[in-house]
């Protein structure tokens, strides 16, 4: 049996351990000893580009948004999706993760960072977003294992009312906003209904044949038409009746 060897580690921001791992032809990443993320499950983050750039596949000069690097596979995918002339900001809130990327992880998703068309932010992707009104033709999100951690306040300010008003008002007209999670969150796909988004939500493989573990991802748009088929339709939240 090979050994499960210790790379590099680093501390984020409520005080955790984030640290890299590598397993024969494998790399995982554990936060506080729970695995985080692995190379060998990365099919709903390759899922996430496709179905949050489907609708810009074949427009030029499109502008992306991606909030959270990962391992790399989805703005790999991003890259694959959208045109030459396309600008993918990437939104990567700790600098190990990008150093790990290009020192460590970049042949998994053929080096992804190396691309011309990328620009690294070392930032919050709340506060780009909040700077950027109307610029994004797509946003895709993977961050803190999704919405439903919503306990966490830094996860509340991207996944709470607030920040979905300033993804909103981030996209383009015709844009779409997609959203990964880790597991799915009814009271998350009902505050995009509410912020008058037209929503769908698909079931996701985490990897290659592994239907039985599952992921979960939003894609909205104030433009019904730009969302990918398939998918299901969220129920519209319940009305609360005014008391006489």
């Amino acid at each position: 049996m090979k050994p499960t060897i210790r790379i590099a580690a680093a501390q984020t921001p409520n005080g955790s351990e984030m640290v890299l791992y590598r397993h024969d032809e494998s790399f995982l990443i554990r936060v506080d000893g729970e695995v985080l993320m692995h190379s060998r499950q990365h099919e709903s983050e390759l899922e996430l580009a496709r179905l949050g750039c489907a609708h810009i596949a074949d427009e030029p000069e499109t502008a992306v948004l991606i909030g959270g690097l990962g391992l790399g596979y989805t703005l790999r995918q991003c890259l694959d999706i959208v045109k030459k002339d396309a600008r993918v900001t990437l939104c990567e809130l700790m600098p190990a993760v990008v150093e790990w990327n290009r020192e460590h992880l970049g042949v998994l998703a053929g080096y992804p960072l190396s691309d011309k068309r990328v620009r690294v932010k070392q930032t919050d992707v709340v506060d780009h977003l909040a700077r950027h009104k109307g610029a994004f033709d797509a946003i895709l999100l993977d961050v803190d294992n999704g919405p439903s951690a919503m306990t966490d306040a830094a996860n509340s300010r991207l996944y709470g009312p607030q920040g979905i008003r300033i993804c909103c008002r981030a996209l383009k007209a015709r844009g779409c906003l997609a959203v990964w999670s880790a597991e799915p969150s009814k009271p998350y796909e009902q505050a995009l209904v509410r912020a008058g988004l037209a929503v769908r939500r698909y079931r996701v493989a985490a990897y290659k044949g592994g239907k039985a573990q599952s992921r979960f991802i939003w894609v909205a748009s104030h433009d019904a038409a730009q969302l990918p088929p398939g998918g299901g339709e969220p129920k519209p939240p319940p009305v609360k009746r005014r008391r006489r």
